[in-house]
């Protein structure tokens, strides 16, 4: 499948692709996300917010940490000024991805994974308990140590006091440590950040979050990468099925 990769001057990404060959016996290979993604000339990105959403497996968390990792980001998470490694457990695929940019530069970014979150929070307490900056790194979050907070509380305190707009934010399965509340607040945000010149590109699961207005959605599967609306997703139609009559859907499960 060929597809052509218009600039859009107002996006920092604009589309994927990879260029040349991964390891014959690479485990990347063999997931569905990287099997289509070989096949396509690029795939375009034309919207401010990119969900990559489908089924456990498909690969979407590993394309958005080689997309992240290919424009500098720490693998483990946090601003491309994160330099620290507990383990080194990301794939070599941003070795082959070519990242096709805007325009215009990010000022701002990060890379939130809620599987590293943890480690991220402890490097931010080891650097500010090393004082080598008269102004707390924490202050920027908030001012108080998200290692005293929920998950939750701290995924939030990091998007509503770290995320200043201008910025690239990519974040893979956000919904981990939220309630659905606090997803609609992290919704919110996200709104005031597409207005301050931010674009996201998001893995996620929620059939919440990929309701956000005007995103798009690709859906990642043994048959293809489609751009769907977030309606016709599994995710959307299994949830709404379920609220609308869980006793029924219950019961023909455990029978």
């Amino acid at each position: 499948m060929e597809v052509t990769v218009t600039v859009i001057s107002d996006l920092y990404i604009t589309g994927i692709k990879l260029e040349g060959g991964l390891p014959e016996r690479s485990y990347l290979n063999e997931l569905p996300a990287i099997k289509h993604l070989k096949q396509m000339e690029a795939l375009p990105i034309t919207r401010r917010v990119t969900f990559f959403v489908g089924e456990n497996g498909v690969g979407k968390s590993t394309l958005v940490e080689a997309i992240a990792v290919a424009m500098g980001f720490n693998p483990e998470g946090g601003t491309i000024n994160f330099n620290f490694s507990t383990e080194e457990s990301h794939s070599e695929l941003y070795r082959h991805l070519t990242v096709c940019k805007g325009m215009k530069r990010h000022k701002d970014g990060f890379f939130l994974r809620a599987e590293s979150f943890y480690n991220v929070v402890t490097n931010i307490d080891a650097m500010d308990a090393e004082g080598m900056d008269p102004v707390p790194l924490i202050d920027s979050y908030g001012g108080v140590s998200l290692h005293k907070q929920s998950h939750g509380e701290s995924f939030m305190s990091l998007v509503e006091n770290r995320f200043g707009g201008n910025g690239l934010y990519i974040l893979d399965e956000p919904e981990a440590a939220l309630s659905p509340a606090r997803l609609m607040r992290l919704m919110y945000r996200m709104d005031e950040l597409v207005k301050r010149n931010s674009q996201f590109i998001i893995s996620t699961h929620s059939p919440i979050l990929m309701a956000f207005p005007e995103a798009e959605v690709f859906v990642l599967s043994e048959e293809g990468i489609s751009a769907v609306p977030y309606q016709e997703t599994d995710h959307f139609r299994i949830t709404k099925e379920f609220m609308n009559a869980p006793e029924k859907l219950l019961r023909y499960l455990f029978e």
